[in-house]
């Protein structure tokens, strides 16, 4: 099912911005036992990405409303959230009064094996490099064209996540996951200040590893830091937590921490859940 500003239906203008220049943000979004895990969280990203493109925020008890209502009879899912800037001529000026176009929809939840958590996944690395975009860097905005590029550089089904450098060969994520490693016991994830997706999952598990006396270290790393780590694991919003257990030609174990925050963070979700319901 669709809702597109409120009304089922499955076509947008074709003035939309978000259609014509990549306008806009979204969220993807698990449903679980008919409930949008996370979802104020991923709201509240929403919100402030908005505010970063100057896009008037759509009422958030209204798309609360509508996301549960898409949500309740559906045991697992996907729910995407895409708001843009509207409809507003041609040209990249934007109109004097914005009219946002917001677009919920449902999708199946990808079949991906348990082996894949409990085991972990083989990665490589990408040879699409991100650029550098300060105003633009850890929002997830409309524009994926990096990582639409880095996806299509393998077919091997192997192969479950490809890791993306920047412009000056720092490791920054995956093409749809952040990244962390474990190092003498200390965790690290790259620090998105001028690339990369600040994942709703990742400001969890730093939330989580803070609490418990571990916090995550900002920084950032080449691929023979990485390389060098003693756990690797990937995340976000759908999969939760996969550990990495071989990138290219070097091998990881499912160490001990990796397995820990996967714990935590399953029962932080059903928390989450149990108190949306």
């Amino acid at each position: 099912m669709i809702l597109v500003n409120g009304e089922s239906k499955a076509h947008i203008e074709i003035s939309d911005r978000g259609f014509q220049y990549g306008d806009g943000l979204f969220e993807t979004i698990e449903v679980r036992d008919g409930q949008a895990v996370f979802l104020e969280r991923h709201l509240e990203r929403l919100n402030s990405g908005c505010r970063r493109l100057q896009i008037p925020f759509p009422d958030a008890k209204l798309l609360s409303f509508e996301a549960k209502e898409l949500c309740r009879q559906h045991r697992r899912a996907v729910l995407k959230i895409i708001v843009t800037r509207g409809s507003g001529g041609r040209g990249y000026r934007q109109p004097d009064r914005i009219q946002p176009t917001r677009v919920l929809s449902l999708h199946p939840y990808p079949d991906y094996p348990e082996t894949y958590r409990e085991q972990g996944v083989v990665v490589r690395f990408c040879a699409t490099r991100l650029g550098l975009n300060p105003a633009l860097a850890g929002i997830k905005h409309l524009n994926r064209l990096e990582q639409v590029m880095a996806r299509s550089e393998w077919n091997d089904p192997a192969i479950q996540e490809g890791l993306m450098l920047d412009v000056n060969g720092h490791v920054i994520e995956g093409t749809m996951t952040n990244l962390f490693y474990i190092k003498n016991n200390r965790l690290y994830t790259a620090e998105l200040v001028q690339s990369g997706v600040a994942g709703i999952m990742r400001g969890i598990i730093m939330i989580l590893s803070a609490d418990h006396g571990f916090p995550v270290i900002e920084h950032m790393f080449t691929k023979d830091e990485l390389l060098s780590a003693d756990e690797v694991f990937i995340c976000n919003s759908i999969i939760g937590v996969w550990p990495v257990t071989q990138i290219e030609q070097k091998h990881f174990t499912v160490g001990p921490i990796t397995k820990n925050i996967q714990i935590r963070l399953g029962r932080y979700a059903g928390d989450d859940c149990t108190e949306a319901g």
